[in-house]
């Protein structure tokens, strides 16, 4: 007879009510679970576990822009079934009923960014999974589909997953090792109580991130127009002013000048050195690229080169105090990238530095560009490029207002110091979202492995209203 073990303490669950008796579960790392639940393997609980189409059956060319949907992490990861534009033909879907999904199927990724889980909601459009996914069809006699995603969503799960993962690359769940996964469950009507507290608190926690979120963003807005104004318009607002000629910059103080890029700096490219000589790559010179460009000022980079390397490749060494810009990747499509660097860096292909005369501050272009980032998006845009990049000639040509060098000073100052406020705030609403996303996590997690009673809990809620 299993042995039946007390309540976990109060302490161990917060605010939350536990049962009111445990026992062992048997696996280790699991614990202890409340007396009426069991331990089941995934593949127990389901009635079949399909792994997507091999990515040579299902390739883009294929593709076409209506029919049958193709569902990926793109739908998974954000749990939304209305976005994606990707398409296949009926005469193709036919042939791959096998991976079609339906209401109620539990959706795994399984490669890459692995382990995120969705439900299909009721009014799904027809269409199959792509080959970053598993299909779970739950076995509704002993587990609802919104318990297993539950289920799927909590710590616990999701350890084992990353556990099942490893080895690969990429980080890929193996289909054979992921039905092997150990959870806990309680009857249906159990599983029923816990799924409709979940839907109701977790919709009441993701409605204060969504606060939050447009927060932030509306801060990140009025940081941009701050710096738009300063850069255009500077700090005194009686001075004259002028039309720049320039239809995005508009009127600026009458005494400014207007260049061209080109004949206010000095541009570089860079390249990558050969991958196969390691020796290439034991150095300590950062060598930035697009993934090294998140802040504002560039102290390091993920990756290092030798000397060697820069004398026998198309990358050469830039000194501090340079621009540097991302000029080829998929983040140009909303924003660009744009930092100054404090050491001696090289550069990869899809970066430039840009290195000013004497007359203009390397820190007032960077906010030249970055107070204008709308509108220099579409002006220098490159057409026809695979990925998104900025085309070289434009980009030299642009117009670029300069103030006398001591107004750019006094525009730099003020800028730090006011963007220093605004950036301090989004940072303190940002560790707000991470906490409320970290309760929105641990509740899931204690619900579904049996740390509190959700019976309780609701007897306790109605009790106080």
């Amino acid at each position: 007879m299993t042995q039946i073990k007390p309540a976990v303490t109060a302490s161990s669950t917060g605010k939350w009510k536990a049962y009111p008796a445990y026992k062992d579960s048997g696996v280790e790392w699991l614990g202890e679970i409340p007396v009426r639940w069991d331990v089941r393997r995934l593949k127990y609980l389901t009635k079949d576990m399909i792994a997507g189409p091999f990515g040579s059956s299902l390739t883009k060319d294929l593709y076409t822009t209506e029919g049958y949907r193709v569902y990926g992490q793109e739908q998974v990861i954000p749990a939304d079934f209305s976005i994606g534009d990707y398409y296949i033909p009926e005469d193709l879907f036919l042939t791959m009923t096998r991976y079609a999904v339906n209401a109620g199927d539990v959706l795994v990724s399984c490669v890459g960014t692995f382990g995120k889980v969705a439900v299909v909601p009721l009014e799904v459009e027809p269409g199959i999974i792509n080959p970053r996914l598993v299909k779970l069809v739950p076995n509704k006699d002993v587990i609802l589909p919104a318990y297993l995603g539950l289920l799927l969503r909590s710590q616990v799960a999701f350890e084992q997953i990353e556990q099942v993962s490893r080895g690969g690359t990429m980080g890929v769940i193996n289909l054979g090792l992921l039905s092997d996964l150990l959870l806990s469950l309680p009857s249906l009507d159990e599983q029923r109580t816990i799924a409709t507290y979940l839907d109701c608190e977790t919709a009441r926690i993701n409605a204060l991130i969504a606060k939050k979120e447009q927060l932030i963003e509306l801060l990140q807005e009025k940081r941009s127009a701050l710096i738009s104004h300063a850069v255009t318009k500077g700090l005194d607002p009686t001075v004259p002013m002028k039309d720049s000629g320039v239809e995005w910059l508009g009127e600026i103080p009458a005494h400014w000048e207007v260049k061209r890029m080109k004949f206010a700096a000095s541009f570089f490219g860079g390249g990558t050195p050969f991958k196969e000589n390691l020796e290439y790559w034991s150095g300590d010179i950062p060598w930035v690229s697009p993934k090294d460009m998140k802040a504002e000022i560039i102290h390091d980079a993920e990756d290092h080169i030798t000397k060697e390397a820069i004398e026998n490749s198309s990358t050469r060494l830039v000194q501090p105090g340079a621009v540097l810009i991302v000029v080829r990747s998929g983040i140009l499509k909303h924003s660009i990238p744009v930092a100054i660097n404090v050491r001696a860096v090289a550069l990869n292909q899809d970066m430039k530095a840009i290195v000013p005369q004497n007359f203009l501050k390397p820190e007032y272009l960077a906010s030249v560009i970055r107070g204008h980032q709308s509108a220099l998006l579409v002006e220098w845009r490159k057409e026809g490029a695979t990925v998104e990049s900025i085309e070289y000639e434009l980009l030299v040509n642009t117009l670029c207002p300069i103030p006398p060098l001591s107004e750019q000073h006094d525009i730099v100052d003020y800028l730090k110091s006011e963007t220093a406020k605004i950036d301090a705030l989004i940072t303190r609403i940002g560790e707000g979202i991470e906490k409320l996303k970290e309760y929105n996590s641990a509740l899931i997690s204690a619900a579904v492995t049996g740390k509190i009673d959700v019976m309780e809990t609701i007897g306790n809620q109605a009790e106080h209203l």
